[in-house]
């Protein structure tokens, strides 16, 4: 166990299992100090590398991530102090691989309920090697004006009260921390406040003792007097005896054994802590703290009178020269987080994004204002889910299996598509299904699939001028444009898509109005007396009866009809469909281990 003092302003620390509430309050108080560098160098997050942003003071900077002890230490080789946050499962294998680290002085093991034998074992190899073990079930410690582990102190408003952020003349050890919170407010108000405070942990087999930091203490010049809270339970507090009758400590010792109320139960007790279980007399908090008095230390008769005993012991080494006042600092404002200050109503900002469609700050997400739940219960399809993140409202039923049934039409269209066919090709080179499924996707544009929007933007601007099929077409040919919507590489006048039939007949019986789908009937059949496969193709279908859908559901104005041609919400459904068919492709050549693909040189036309 070490003699002396065990932190210092230059103290820096690597922190297991990354937990960004504790290492920003490190953070925090090393800049309410004044500290010039960072108490946490690095972070080891098991799995993972990288870095964390946090704050130091108003500076943004990036705390290196590591995934194994062994590289964190060999990275931040200064770092001599381990704060362990691991769960009660591993903090004993990682508290006991950062004690086998050359450069680790003091670990510090946060968990409670961390088996004894595991405990044991590490407070053996501690003490062997000369290492300091704080805890298990501890919430670590604190030097004033240089150094805190994790959630030491609590609240830098806390900190503040107990003037935390300038050392004092008291060292200060207990076994809970939740007190030592109680004690360092305490302390700061009878005198010039804490040097170092430790708090050791509730468990039967502390990793370090409550005499063990009065020694240290004792050898430290800066601390004057020693404030103990000790609990009833285990025999700890006697080895604090032993020190006190043998003379090993010179410095005034004020210690209160809490817990005397247990006499008042009838049966044993078992308080918060694992050790706090009176095993007999000697274990009583009474039986402690009149051993304590018979061997030298300053012991209340209660705890309200604890705060009064340290009071007039520290006015007495004031009254010695033993104790030279300590000038009063103000400490530097912490910056206050924005999320808090918006909270507090003390700053207002910009948000960055705007979304209307989808909302999941409450128990459920919501689809544009419909509750998930809502959804299910009412047996809402995929297309009732595209009407509400798409269009913002619930469509008629006949509109939204309208949906379905394009998205069931469109999602494939066999193999030999430019759109499958890189898709398949990028699964045989061995990429993974997303890049498999972009690399079909870009290639939809205006000669494959997607010519929906072009169709409903052309067909719509045609019928509401009311030009005739005949003014439509030549005017297009005139200015170089291919009607979108008409014509087909393998279909023509007598062999008809099957999917532009199944459409019609289904907007003939559901649909109130085609409108828009009885134009592009009358443009097809001008194009037909032109050639034989300048026939109606299934994006001039979906285009020209998704203008009647619109139209014709009365749910739409004319303004709103005209911007979602414009953004394109029906190249959209496209996509959405297609997208199907590829991650089909994709699978079907993972699933048949297709080689590479190489196309053969006899379909490839050599020239000059």
């Amino acid at each position: 166990m070490a003699t002396g003092q065990i932190f210092s302003r230059n103290t820096q620390a690597l922190f297991y299992n990354y937990k960004q509430l504790p290492i920003q309050r490190m953070l925090d108080f090393d800049f309410l100090c004044g500290r010039e560098t960072p108490s946490v160098a690095g972070i080891i997050n098991p799995g993972s590398e990288g870095f964390q942003k946090l704050f130091f003071g108003q500076e943004e900077i990036a705390i290196p991530v590591h995934s194994m002890i062994e590289a964190a230490c060999s990275a931040h080789p200064t770092a001599d102090v381990f704060i362990n946050f691991a769960s009660f499962r591993s903090a004993a294998a990682s508290s006991m691989s950062a004690l086998k680290q050359p450069t680790i002085r003091v670990v510090a093991i946060i968990a409670e309920g961390v088996p004894e034998s595991d405990t044991k074992q590490l407070i053996a190899y501690a003490r062997a090697n000369n290492k300091v073990l704080i805890g298990p079930a501890t919430v670590g410690g604190i030097q004033a004006g240089a150094f805190k582990i994790g959630d030491t102190a609590g609240t830098i408003d806390n900190i503040i009260q107990c003037k935390l952020y300038r050392p004092g003349s008291v060292g200060f050890v207990s076994k809970s921390g939740g007190m030592s919170n109680e004690l360092y407010n305490t302390i700061a108000r009878v005198t010039d406040g804490i040097y170092e405070g430790i708090a050791i942990g509730g468990d039967v087999f502390p990793g370090s003792t409550l005499s063990d930091h009065v020694l240290r203490f004792n050898n430290i010049p800066q601390v004057k007097m020693m404030v103990v809270l000790g609990e009833l339970g285990g025999r700890d507090e006697y080895s604090l005896v032993e020190a006190l009758k043998e003379g090993k400590v010179h410095k005034p010792v004020v210690a209160w054994v809490s817990g005397t109320c247990a006499r008042l139960f009838k049966s044993e007790v078992q308080f918060g802590h694992a050790g706090a279980k009176s095993g007999g007399e000697l274990e009583s908090a009474q039986a402690k703290n009149q051993a304590l008095r018979e061997a030298g230390a300053v012991v209340p008769t209660s705890y309200e009178a604890f705060e009064t005993a340290i009071k007039e012991t520290f006015e007495k080494l004031v009254e010695e020269g033993k104790i030279a006042p300590v000038p009063e600092v103000e400490p530097p404002q912490i910056p206050e987080d924005l999320k808090s200050a918006i909270k507090s109503g003390k700053v207002r900002a910009p948000t960055h994004i705007i979304s209307t469609i989808s909302d999941d700050r409450g128990d459920e997400p919501c689809y544009a204002g419909v509750p998930m739940s809502t959804i299910i219960q009412r047996g809402y399809g995929v297309g009732d889910v595209i009407s509400l993140l798409w269009f913002k409202r619930s469509l008629p039923r006949y509109c939204t299996q309208f949906i379905e049934i394009c998205v069931m039409l469109c999602a494939d269209h066999g193999p030999c598509v430019s759109g499958a066919h890189n898709t398949i090709v990028t699964a045989r080179a061995g990429k993974d299904l997303v890049s498999s499924l972009v690399s079909g996707l870009l290639t939809i544009g205006p000669r494959f699939g997607g010519a929906i929007d072009d169709a409903a933007r052309y067909f719509k601007d045609a019928c509401d001028r009311g030009l005739t099929p005949y003014e439509f077409v030549e005017g297009m040919k005139k200015k170089g444009i291919r009607v979108p919507g008409i014509g087909h590489r393998i279909k023509s006048r007598d062999n008809r898509d099957k999917r532009v039939e199944l459409l019609q007949q289904y907007a003939h019986t559901h649909f109130p109005s085609v409108k828009y789908m009885g134009y592009a009937v009358q443009v097809e059949a001008y194009t037909l007396s032109k050639a034989n496969n300048l026939v109606l193709n299934v994006d001039g279908a979906i285009g020209s009866l998704f203008l009647d859908l619109l139209a014709g559901s009365g749910m739409f104005s004319k303004q709103e009809i005209d911007e979602i041609v414009e953004i394109g919400y029906l190249n959209g459904l496209f996509v959405l469909a297609r997208s199907i068919g590829l991650i089909g492709h994709t699978f079907d050549q993972k699933r048949l281990k297709q080689p590479l693909y190489r196309h053969p040189w006899e379909d490839v036309l050599y020239t000059k």
